[in-house]
């Protein structure tokens, strides 16, 4: 085949070599519009993994990188007037010029032509190729040619950056962050040959302009860099190699994602994208050069796999951009979110944590890191950090004694003190008979306290007959209820050493409905044991457009009396006993349709601004807190992502919860969704953390992290960083009421007790994980 590669970055250089070693016979051509042997930017890195996937195509390359790499496994933060290290991360560090060099050498003695201050403007300059690679960069011109049927998605990210050098030595990839009148800056700094380091140093928008550094020019922005680290730097000098870049060469960082990958032009050439012409990942967990590099790997393999014939061409690049389009995203999603930590950080987090915990959250930043994970690669340190948690919790130990995982230390609020962070969420059952929770409520609650969760949620519990979300809903609006909740509770405090809470709500207009398995949110039936009931909400909706009932516009009159029904259902959850109250203003029901513009179309005080839609909620909850003992914590459950254009977004969750916070709320149950049917929501594991996460630190406020929570390696990397203060874990508890003794047991922490009618089985489940997990 005839191969030209248009840029002489990894990917087009890698590539030439691979496929020219595979054949020899195949014509190969590298175009690069930058001198020989010349190249900008400092060093790059790529992880232990993609080195030994380079051993494995051309010993001869990875050899030689090998000699001229600089590996290291320790992470160093500097922050706060300490540093902080952790190791057994295994990362590369070459420079860029050097690596390209390697490259460049090994596709001459292959026979690859290199050809040099060459500027590519089109693919149609080589007509004559089978076979274009794509590989000129985040600029692509050849992308932007066919940007119909390539459809990038460029985002540009608010931070600055400027990527320089120094000749300060540095064993570890250090992280270093310094505070200024006017916010944080953030250093990413890793030596890549024995006498040169990278120092990429970034900020956000508002703090880079509010220093001037928007007039600065390239001097002068080193000299102000050198001035911020000084104590860091020791007196050694920053230096760029940008001079071709005007200005101060600060840069935004741009996201690149492709829909298409390869086309075919008008000449029969197939034109195929690579590295940051397809995908781009942040520097801040360096995987730029390691996309780039497994791109030129994979493309190979499928050739070599399937013929390095130009008929194969076709089917070739499909297999490619399916085989890579997961793996790509997959590592762009944890560059997103290390990135998204960068940028935030000087909000969220430099203020509000301690040395410990920001290493712990900057370590577990992309989401790749988790709890467990690390204690693979430096269980002194993460040792070291458990032992800090569980002090910082009040928990007294011994040094002999083994570090208590952070899930299983206790959480105090008010008067009541919760014997670990794992929550058993309110999961609707349907299972009540005239809103009176029976035998089953207790058998399902009892045997979830028994469980060895901290708190257990009963269901939301509805304030009225007319407040139910189907005719199975529990409510407290009569003696015999508030009666029957008091049997539940009592037994919960007989029999275990869990916390009881109740949710108290009204359905709103998401009301009269069937039981889930005859038809979730469909309108009841006639032949069911009740005629529908009215309808309610902050405007006229339908929740399912033609098919639900339409609730009326509640006007003062309809407030005033729901307001009392929450207040009587209260007093009523107060004599029952429960240990903990949350007011339901999330999903959609009632108090979330005044919260949310999408439901809430008022023109009176209670529609318009945020403010105004929070009234009527706000009031329900003061009355709800007064009527509530004061000793017990009161908590408040909030959609924070509508999910919809329009609707409450993260940022507004904030707000939503400094007012809440303001009236008195302990704690904020951060969920998401089930206000409109025309949501789309990115589903994942621990996908609405980040809400409890922003909401925890902007507004200062307690958190309860929810949904896909379901192993203990996730809560405990939640509660670690600071994410969320407790974790409210729904399906997991439905499949097994002893997830938390089994999780617990699975982990090896062995010290949570068990009911003692169960205890024969605790040494038996322990020892089986500890077999299973022993078995290589």
């Amino acid at each position: 085949m005839r191969i030209t590669c248009i840029g002489g970055g990894p990917a087009g250089l890698y590539f030439g070599l691979l496929m020219k070693k595979l054949n020899p016979a195949h014509d190969i051509t590298v175009v690069e519009r930058n001198k020989p042997y010349d190249t900008f930017g400092w060093g790059v890195v790529f992880s232990d993994a993609t080195m030994e996937n380079m051993r494995a195509w051309d010993p001869e390359t990875a050899a030689e990188i090998q000699e001229a790499f600089n590996h290291w496994d320790d992470i160093e933060l500097h922050f706060k007037g300490r540093a902080i290290r952790s190791g057994g991360h295994g990362f590369v560090g070459i420079g860029r010029k050097k690596l390209l060099n390697i490259l460049q050498a090994r596709c001459e003695a292959l026979g690859v032509k290199l050809v040099f201050e060459c500027d590519a403007q089109s693919d149609e300059d080589y007509a004559d190729s089978d076979l274009i690679i794509a590989s000129d960069g985040i600029n692509s011109r050849i992308r932007g040619r066919y940007a119909e049927v390539f459809k990038p998605d460029i985002v540009t990210r608010p931070n600055r950056y400027i990527w320089l050098g120094t000749h300060k030595n540095y064993d570890a990839f250090n992280f270093l962050f310094e505070k200024t009148e006017h916010g944080w800056f953030q250093a990413h700094v890793y030596k890549f040959d024995a006498e040169t380091t990278t120092f990429i140093v970034e900020c956000p928008e508002h703090v880079w302009l509010a220093h001037g550094l928007d007039q600065a020019d390239q001097e002068q922005s080193i000299a102000f860099c050198e001035q911020l680290f000084a104590k860091n730097l020791q007196g050694a000098k920053l230096m760029t190699n940008a001079r071709h870049l005007r200005g101060s060469a600060w840069l935004n960082f741009q996201r690149v994602v492709c829909e298409q990958w390869s086309l075919q032009n008008r000449h029969g050439s197939h034109v195929v994208l690579m590295g940051d012409a397809v995908h781009t990942a942040h520097f801040a967990i360096g995987s730029g050069t390691k996309l780039a590099i497994e791109d030129a790997i994979e493309l190979t393999r499928l050739f070599k796999e399937q013929g390095d014939e130009a008929g194969h061409i076709p089917q070739v690049l499909a297999d490619y951009q399916a085989a890579r389009r997961i793996e790509t995203l997959r590592l762009q999603n944890a560059a997103w979110n290390a990135m998204e930590w960068f940028e935030v950080c000087g909000l969220r987090y430099c203020d509000q944590l301690d040395p410990e915990q920001f290493m712990y959250s900057m370590l577990t930043r992309s989401q790749r890191i988790s709890h467990e994970n690390l204690r693979l690669r430096d269980k002194v340190w993460l040792e070291g950090y458990e032992r800090w948690f569980a002090a910082r919790a009040g928990l007294e130990r011994d040094p002999a004694q083994p570090a208590v995982p952070p899930m299983f230390t206790p959480y105090r609020l008010r008067s009541v003190t919760l014997k670990n962070r794992v929550v058993v969420s309110p999961m609707a059952q349907y299972s009540a008979v005239d809103g009176i929770a029976g035998d089953y409520h207790l058998v399902h609650l009892g045997a979830r306290a028994m469980g060895g969760a901290g708190l257990v949620f009963a269901e939301m519990t509805c304030v009225s007959a007319d407040a139910r979300i189907t005719p199975g809903c529990p409510g407290l609006w009569t003696d015999a209820q508030g009666a029957a909740w008091k049997r539940i509770a009592d037994w919960v405090h007989a029999n275990s050493d869990a916390k009881l809470a109740i949710q108290l709500g009204h359905a709103g207009a998401k009301g009269s409905t069937r039981r889930a398995w005859d038809g979730i949110d469909r309108p009841l039936l006639e032949a069911d044991t009740e005629p529908n009931w009215p309808l309610i909400s902050a405007s006229p909706q339908q929740y399912l457009e033609g098919v639900s009932q339409t609730s009326r516009a509640m006007d003062r009159a309809d407030m005033d009396r729901v307001k009392a029904d929450f207040v009587a259902a209260t007093q009523r959850a107060a004599a029952a006993g429960f240990d903990w109250l949350e007011l339901h203003c999330a999903h959609g029901y009632l108090l979330s349709s005044f919260i949310s513009p999408l439901t809430n179309q008022r023109s009176d005080e209670y529609g318009g601004s945020l403010e105004n839609r929070l009234r009527y909620p706000l009031e329900v909850f003061a009355a709800v807190r007064a009527a509530w003992p004061a000793q017990l914590p009161m908590s408040v459950r909030i959609s924070a992502h509508d999910w919809v254009e329009g609707g409450i977004t993260p940022a507004d969750a904030v707000e939503i919860a400094k007012a809440f916070k303001a009236a008195g709320a302990d704690l904020i149950d951060c969920s998401s969704g089930q206000v409109s049917k025309q949501e789309k929501i990115s589903f994942g594991r621990m996908f609405q953390t980040p809400f409890a996460d922003r909401v925890r630190q902007e507004a200062g406020i307690p958190t309860i992290a929810v949904g896909a929570i379901s192993e203990a390696d996730h809560v405990n990397s939640i509660i670690a960083a600071g994410r969320a203060d407790l974790c409210a874990v729904a399906r997991p508890h439905l499949a097994n009421p002893a997830w938390t003794l089994t999780e617990a047991a699975k982990i090896g922490y062995t010290e949570l007790l068990w009911p003692k009618q169960y205890r024969s089985a605790k040494p038996q489940m322990e020892s089986l994980f500890a077999r299973a997990k022993a078995q290589p």
